[in-house]
């Protein structure tokens, strides 16, 4: 036994192996690290939750241009139906035509937004990442 109480078996295992660490170390190492873990997933998380907030709204804003075009076409065709009962002569045809068109555009702005409205995804690299945490975790608890 030396001056601090040590005897020498237990000298000799802190000689063999000086970079040995207690187990309440390393659960405290672990729990950090989680810590850590979640914190970036949360923030990774958010950035991606921004980005398809983003284009939600530009997927959006088409959204509702077509179907304001959409309104104004069915207003149209109706004005150029009521145009037609009043008189048979070029007055209607023209109304008629501006509801053509109208219809067409609004088909063409409520197409290109659903079009981008279906290429927002959910956080795919929020996803993945917290399944290989999930992963490595498990493994650390095994070993």
């Amino acid at each position: 036994m030396d001056y601090r109480g040590h005897t020498s078996a237990a000298l000799d295992e802190k000689v063999a192996d000086p970079n040995a660490r207690s187990i309440g170390d390393v659960l405290k190492d672990i729990g950090n690290s989680i810590q850590d873990i979640v914190r970036w997933e949360l923030k990774l998380a958010k950035i991606e939750v921004a980005d398809s907030a983003r284009r939600m709204r530009s997927s959006s804003i088409l959204l509702a241009g077509g179907g304001l075009l959409g309104i104004y076409a069915i207003g149209f065709v109706l004005l150029a139906a009521l145009m037609a009962l009043e008189i048979v002569l070029p007055g209607w045809l023209a109304a008629l035509i501006v509801g053509a068109l109208s219809c067409i555009g609004a088909g063409i702005g409520i197409s290109l937004g659903l079009r981008r409205l279906k290429q927002v995804r959910a956080p795919n690299k929020t996803m993945q990442t917290v399944r290989e945490d999930l992963q490595w975790m498990k493994e650390q608890a095994r070993s």
